[in-house]
């Protein structure tokens, strides 16, 4: 068996390769001088003092052998049974390339475009502020993640094969780094390629994705689901995976008009703040200028607050504010970045549990936390000039309850304007939020700046709804239905999401085979 050593190289000496093999040779308890093959296994950059990357690696005498192709396993499955899977996002991709392995025929149905020509209705919201509810930041190929970061960490280890999934990733063109890098990280500029890739994998191998097809209507018979309509098609199946991400509000109203149970759960909303990424890298790093071999900082941060969670989501450091609603009528924020992360802002989600109980009667109201969110986000829009400028403080406004004279630069396009923000969002969102920033200006000297900018809403974090599966990963009153992902509450975010497309497809699998 390989040793496994761990080593650590400074900034300055990771500008030189050299010393990464130097390194491997003093670590292994002599000078380097014979051949020696390695493979990183984990790298990760620790900023608790000064920056040093750590590096576990496995050495070798002679070359490390590849691991063979997942494409490799993949079936021509032109003439085998069909899955319909809803969703063209991160579950509903991964489920097909699984069901290519097990010898299913994926048919995935998306509502919204191909990653390319979502792109015009991407501009159509940041420059003309018109929302197309079919395609948009979150609907559309490859889903909400495409267009905003394309982060690949998960704490979700146990839910399924993280290097798999990985492997995948750099299969369809990803860099090899996300193997092994702690936080790794593909960037919205990358994924549409990436995307496309899955894509041609999938039709390649005889499965099937059908764009602009809204699912209206299940075909269910006898408790038992054979397809779905959609807004001019019917397409039929052995089982349907439904991976429809955490904004399909259609999809929920349409299962209770169908008797079938969903669930309210809790979620978190709030709003995110923008700093300069300058600001944020001296604070991290501890010095005032980053080395350029050194990434954007970035920050996570958590406290309670009378029982309710106040924590930073979707941080995103060198980044980008973008306008993710899904509907006429709201606005709701979320954050990007490219894979350099080379912008001057750093942006993060600040946010706070809600949960059912917070409303009455919310055991017997699924959409009581749904109608929740769309009530702020539409009261959002209706405090604004109805565009998708979103209302914004001066961090330290925010904390004065005082609008801001002025507004610092932002990475938003389409603009900002400054607002009572303290009195636009509910004070069961506004409390918590600010103590929880006077916890953060503590653990992070630095944060608390006039520098930084609060917009309004951060709102999507995940689904407010979940819908309920049983042992076998099916609806507990619809055999052949199989929530997933994001949308049924199972996920939250790429990874994990898809970590439970692959789950959705071997249940699907097992399913097929019994029947």
């Amino acid at each position: 068996m390989n040793p496994i050593i761990e080593i650590v190289l400074t900034p300055e000496e990771k500008t030189d390769e050299h010393n990464m093999e130097r390194k491997i040779g003093y670590a292994l308890g002599s000078a380097y001088d014979a051949k020696i093959f390695y493979r990183i296994l984990k790298r990760s950059l620790d900023a608790r003092k000064s920056p040093l990357y750590r590096y576990r690696i496995e050495v070798s005498d002679k070359e490390i052998p590849l691991q063979p192709s997942l494409k490799s396993t993949y079936k021509n499955v032109t003439n085998c049974k069909s899955i319909i899977i809803v969703g063209a996002g991160p579950a509903g991709y991964f489920a097909a390339l699984e069901c290519l392995a097990l010898g299913l025929k994926p048919i995935i149905i998306e509502r919204g475009k191909n990653v390319r020509d979502r792109r015009r209705d991407l501009k159509g919201i940041q420059q003309d502020h018109i929302v197309n509810p079919d395609s948009n930041y979150c609907f559309g190929e490859g889903g909400a993640g495409t267009y905003s970061d394309g982060k690949l960490y998960t704490r979700s280890g146990k839910r399924g094969d993280i290097n798999k999934v990985n492997t995948i990733f750099v299969e369809h063109g990803a860099s090899a780094e996300i193997l092994f890098d702690a936080h790794p990280h593909i960037g919205s500029n990358k994924l549409p390629d990436i995307i496309q890739n899955m894509r041609s994998t999938i039709e390649e191998f005889g499965g099937q994705i059908h764009f602009d097809q809204k699912v209206i209507d299940f075909s269910i018979q006898d408790g038992v689901i054979n397809g779905v309509t959609t807004n001019s098609n019917e397409y039929h199946g052995e089982a349907v995976i439904l991976a429809t991400g955490h904004s399909a509000r259609d999809i929920f109203e349409l299962m209770h008009h169908k008797n079938l149970l969903i669930e309210s759960k809790s979620f978190a909303l709030g709003v995110r703040i923008e700093h300069p990424q300058s600001l944020i890298d001296s604070i991290q790093y501890h010095q005032k200028n980053r080395h350029d071999q050194l990434p954007a900082a970035a920050y996570s941060l958590a406290c309670t607050i009378n029982d309710r969670g106040v924590f930073s989501f979707c941080m995103c450091p060198g980044g980008l504010m973008v306008p993710a609603a899904t509907s006429p009528g709201e606005i709701v924020i979320n954050g990007m970045s490219l894979s350099r992360r080379d912008s001057k802002f750093a942006n993060s989600g600040i946010v706070v549990g809600v949960h059912p109980l917070d409303f009455q009667n919310s055991e017997f109201d699924p959409f009581c936390g749904l109608n929740f969110q769309k009530r702020v986000e539409q009261h959002v829009f209706q405090a604004g000039d109805g565009s998708q400028k979103a209302p914004a403080q001066r961090l330290t406004d925010f904390m004065k309850s005082r609008i801001s004279a002025s507004l610092p630069d932002s990475s938003y396009i389409p603009g900002l304007w400054s607002a009572p923000i303290d009195e636009i969002l509910p004070s069961m969102i506004v409390s918590p939020l600010k103590e929880g920033i006077k916890l953060f200006t503590s653990k992070m000297k630095g944060f608390y700046t006039e520098e930084a900018v609060v917009v309004a809403t951060e709102s999507r974090t995940s689904s407010p709804i979940r819908i309920p599966r049983n042992s076998l990963s099916m609806h507990p009153q619809c055999a052949g239905l199989i929530p997933c992902g994001e949308g049924a509450g199972y996920a939250g975010g790429i990874m994990s999401a898809a970590m439970d497309g692959q789950h959705c497809a071997r249940a699907a699998y097992h399913y097929v085979l019994a029947n």
